[in-house]
Order: structure tokens, then sequence, then C-alpha cells
């Protein structure tokens, strides 16, 4: 993982990943508040960083990009050799009412010049899109460029806003076309007529149908259209939310036969708290064409040893709960069950940091979910799995020591979605790497946050007025996440 370090903790912006040709990822992200210049650190798995040289600096007093410099995209250059980067500039004298897309080139990643050819720096114009004299809320969103090639012609997705509609419902998925006489704006590929703006806005072809992806403020989400073609009609299914909240300025990258999403995390849901680039997710479609989550392909090859259920420790009840009873019905199956209230069923986890998965079962009506790092009161984090409604929660649950009147601390982190089977039967896949936590329900992830409240204690069950089974599960060792803030020599990854 990987997070600012230096006068603040939430430096990280906006994210964009670009993999070379020898499996190098190559972070470029923000740096805020100033939007000074673009960082750089890379990777050789996705999950370790190191910090190299900076990218960009914003540019010398007068120049187009003076004042600060928001979101990029880096791709190889379009002429043949090397990579270029398009980029958000904004000029000190304008006050940061117009944003303007300009373009940086380099020949290894490392070492990037700007050069605006072909018609750049170019900003938001009439008819499409708002302009000096359109402008309802006296500035322009023109920002976050994305280069995509569609059937050898290059286009620039873009954070634009179009030139009618409410105030607050104009933000649109804008798009420029690259012409001889450089890039021409062209009608919004996607109006939602929802949203404010759709920030950092990507897109992808997988099995035949284009995905639009786009960052949402108003409730912190990412979220996906789609259409048949590049520049058809885009719709939403009955849910769209491809990454839930907390998780913003999504990006996609190829790497071999996977698509990788990269983002950032805002710890807390606040904007000013801490900000955390976690592991990677895989892009997959299911049968009915809606895009869904896997699991980073790449923890598997980090397993150090594997425990299964039947050497777990044997999990102890700690509220005391006298309707609660465990049953080991076999080496590999235990029955959890508490006819009245809450039980916890815990044990002491093998390491700091696994991959825990299998299957839970409900037989009957109640609640059931999972703990991690549970102390002997029952503090720590609770993982609410609603068979019946289809929600899980991630949250934060105990003692509160700070406020006598009010001594308990219920925090819901984060919540999503999963489809119910008849069976109510999951099969998990629970992931703790350092302060970061991802579930996967039936293969499809749910939950991916970070959260920094509680950091040691046991893991297991909580049943209420219910009886589940465990059963299957095993217990995969990994390595403790690095951290890395230093600059690093790219020449030492």
């Amino acid at each position: 993982m990987y997070s600012g370090s230096g006068f603040s903790n939430w430096e990280i912006g906006d994210v964009d990943v670009f993999i070379d040709e020898i499996g190098v990822h190559h972070l470029f992200h923000l740096i805020i508040p100033n939007h000074d210049y673009i960082a750089h650190a890379i990777s050789n798995d996705g999950l370790s960083w190191k910090r190299v040289k900076n990218a960009l600096w914003v540019g010398e007093p007068g120049e187009w990009d003076d004042d600060m410099l928001w979101t990029m995209h880096i791709s190889k250059n379009f002429e043949g050799e090397g990579y270029e980067m398009y980029y958000t500039g904004l000029k000190r004298r304008d006050k940061g009412i117009k944003q303007q897309i300009g373009r940086a080139v380099s020949l290894d990643l490392i070492h990037w010049t700007k050069e605006n050819k072909y018609g750049l720096p170019f900003k938001s114009q009439a008819p499409y899109y708002e302009n000096s004299k359109n402008n309802p809320r006296e500035w322009l969103s023109f920002r976050d460029p994305f280069k995509y090639q569609f059937e050898g012609e290059d286009y620039l997705l873009i954070c634009a806003r179009s030139a009618i509609g409410p105030t607050y419902r104009r933000g649109c998925i804008g798009v420029a076309k690259r012409e001889s006489n450089g890039f021409i704006l062209q009608k919004p590929l996607h109006i939602s007529y929802v949203y404010d703006d759709v920030e950092c806005p990507s897109v992808v072809e997988i099995n035949g149908i284009h995905y639009l992806l786009g960052s949402i403020r108003e409730d912190i989400k990412i979220r996906y259209w789609f259409a048949s073609e590049f520049k058809g009609e885009y719709h939403a299914f009955h849910d769209n939310v491809l990454l839930p909240q907390g998780n913003y300025a999504a990006r996609i990258v190829k790497e071999g036969n996977h698509f990788l999403i990269y983002n950032f995390y805002f710890v807390g849901g606040n904007v000013n708290t801490h900000r955390v680039i976690p592991p990677p997710k895989q892009l997959d479609v299911d049968d009915n064409g809606r895009l869904l989550l896997k699991t980073y392909h790449y923890w598997e090859t980090l397993y150090q040893k594997t425990i299964s259920q039947q050497d777990f420790p044997i999990p102890m009840a700690i509220l005391g709960n006298p309707t609660a009873n465990l049953t080991f019905v076999d080496k590999n199956k235990w029955q959890c069950s508490c006819r009245s209230g809450y039980e916890v069923f815990c044990f002491e986890k093998p390491a700091n940091d696994f991959v825990w998965e299998g299957t839970l079962t409900v037989e009957g009506m109640g609640k059931t979910g999972f703990v991690i790092e549970c102390d002997g009161d029952g503090t720590g984090y609770y993982i609410s799995i609603d068979f019946v409604n289809g929600f899980v929660q991630f949250r934060a649950w105990g003692f509160n020591e700070k406020d006598v009147k009010n001594n308990f601390i219920f925090e819901n982190i984060q919540t999503n979605q999963f489809e119910i089977l008849e069976n109510k039967q999951i099969h998990f896949k629970i992931i703790r790497y350092g302060n970061y936590y991802e579930l996967s329900i039936n293969e499809i992830v749910k939950l991916t946050l970070l959260d920094f409240k509680y950091n040691d204690g046991k893991i297991g069950v909580y049943v209420c007025s219910a009886i589940i089974s465990l059963s299957d599960s095993r217990i995969h060792v990994i390595p403790e996440p690095e951290n890395e803030y230093a600059t690093s020599n790219p020449d030492e990854i």
C-alpha cells in the first residue's frame, strides 16, 4: 500500500497507473493541497511502492499551468517512441476559474518534458460545454483527461460540464478527438443529468461492451455506465456502484489478460483525513454484462503458509451468553448458535496479515457475520452479513473510554449489497493486510477499505438468535506490507 508521509498524511490526490513493458507499475499522483507537482512511485507487484523522481512541476510565472497541476493520464506516445502524459493545469491569473488540458512527454517514464503541440493546452468551449459566458457556478470544470484509442484514433475523455441543464446536474463525460490540427471537442460522451461533476472518467472495452467509469463527489463512490459502442448511448444497471463509499479517483490499467483498477481511499470518509492507495482489484463481468470486482490475482503468490480449519485454535465464546453453543460437527465444520442475544466466538489469528476463506451458512433466522481485531470485551471490527436483505456492512463497534455518557463506538464504515442465494450460504474471502480490509462474497469483492481504530485482537464469527455453520475454511498467512516513503533510485527496484 502507499500513503503520503510529510507534513500531513492526506497529501495524496488523484492517481493514475501505467504498467511498462517489463511489468513495473508506475504510480503517478497529485500532491494536495498545494497541487504543485505530480509525484511518481514504482512497484513490482502493485502492493509495495517506492517514490522516485517527481514527474512534473507547475510552470514558471506567466505560463498556462503556473498555479496548480491536477489529474493526469499516462499512455504510450501516439507518435511512436516513449510516453505521453495529458494533465490538467490552472493559471494564477485565472484564480482557479479555468481548467485546461496540456501534455508532457517522456522516453523513460522518469524524465518528463512539457510539450504542448496539437492545439494544446485547450479548454472548455461552446456549443457543447460551459464557457466563460455560460458558467453559472463561476468556475469551469474541464479536467482529468483520459486518453482512449478506438479504431486507430485517439480520444480524450474529460470531466466536463454540459452547456445546458440545472446547475448542479450538468456534470458529464466530455470527449475530444485528435485531428490533424489538434484536439477537437465533440458532444459529450455521456450526460447522466444527476451529478455536479463526474470526476476521473475512464473507459474500457470488455467482451464487446464499453464501460464508462466516473467518481462521484456527492456520495464518494465510483459508478459506471455501459454501451454497445464507444460513442453509443450509455445506460446504468439498477445498481451501478462499482466501488463502495470512500473509494475515489479510480483508473483502469491493463496487466496481461487482467484489467486492474486503482484508486485512493478516504479513511474516515473525510477528504481532509488519511488517504491511502489500497491494493488493486480486477475487473470482470457477469453473465448479464454487469461489471464486478475480483480479488487481485497476485495475493495467491504471497501465501507463506496455509492452515486448515481443523488446525485452528479452539474458538471461545467471549460474551458469556448462556444460550450460546459451539458444536464441532466434523474436523472442518463448526456449528455456532445463540438462542437469545449476541455471542462472539473468537480464536487467535495465526498472523497479523492473512487471507481467510471458507463457507458460511445460516440455518433459519437471525444475524451473523465476522469479527476482526476483537478483544475480550467484544470491541473490534464487525462484518455484518444480512442473508435476508443482501446487505454487508463493515463497522467499528466497541467501548469508548473517552466519553462516559456515550461509552460506546458504533460506526458503520462501509456498506454494500450482495446477491442472496436461496440456500443462505456464501463463500467468503477476507483479506487483512496492515490496515487494509477486503471482503469477497462468492468471488466478488464487496468491501474494500482502510481503517486504523483497532490493530490487535482475535478473529471469528458472531451470532444473534441464529444457528450458523463455518466450514471448509482456511487461513493463508501473508507477509506484512512494506511502507516506503523515502525517495528511491528507480534502478534499485
